[in-house]
């Protein structure tokens, strides 16, 4: 076996002493801890790079209840058959979109498409945008809002003669945001129903 080129060290044996040392330095850290307490913690931090957006307070979506759709539907009310909610202008505060028509009972009505939105002092929803207007005598299915994109099949009718029960035009359809109004984009052809 080598030996060592260092001598033994005088700590290398455990005396006594070592261990009331050891014992006293614990208590001293124990005791100054007690003494010296850090700040109260919060949920903040502070960046050291640029700046941390806050993430925005969740907002409701807006309502379709108490909104004047434009409709004339004489004696009858108007019912919102179909609605979604998302994003659809990038400022993470939720548009509802709408497919209204009024309810009656024979035929089928022509629908409206309507984008809602809520002020940002969280007034009443409003009326900003019509993608459908009715009087264009379309039927809306296949209604969707993904990635900020409504999409929907429009039924429609090839002339004034065919009956408002059996629309024979099939269009479907999606709008975007374009910074300043929703455009229309035709996924493919208009194809008989």
């Amino acid at each position: 076996m080598q030996q060592s080129a260092v001598p033994e060290l005088a700590h290398a044996q455990t005396r006594p002493i070592h261990w009331v040392a050891t014992a006293t330095a614990v208590a001293g850290v124990v005791a100054l801890s007690s003494v010296v307490q850090p700040s109260p913690a919060t949920a903040a931090q502070t960046a050291t790079g640029p700046r941390a957006t806050p993430a925005p307070a969740a907002v409701a979506p807006p309502g379709t209840t108490g909104v004047a759709f434009p409709l004339q539907c004489g004696p009858v009310k108007a019912v919102v058959a179909k609605k979604a909610t998302g994003d659809l202008d990038g400022d993470r505060r939720p548009e509802t979109v709408a497919v209204v028509h009024c309810d009656s009972a024979m035929g089928t009505p022509p629908d409206g498409v309507y984008v809602l939105t809520r002020p940002t002092d969280g007034g009443a929803p409003r009326i900003v945008a019509t993608l459908v207007d009715p009087k264009d005598r379309l039927t809306v299915t296949d209604f969707t809002i993904r990635a900020k994109t409504v999409g929907a099949t429009l039924l429609g009718y090839s002339s004034d003669a065919v009956p408002n029960c059996c629309p024979d035009l099939k269009t479907p359809v999606t709008w975007r945001w374009n910074g300043t109004a929703f455009l229309r984009s035709t996924a493919g052809d208009t194809h008989s129903v």
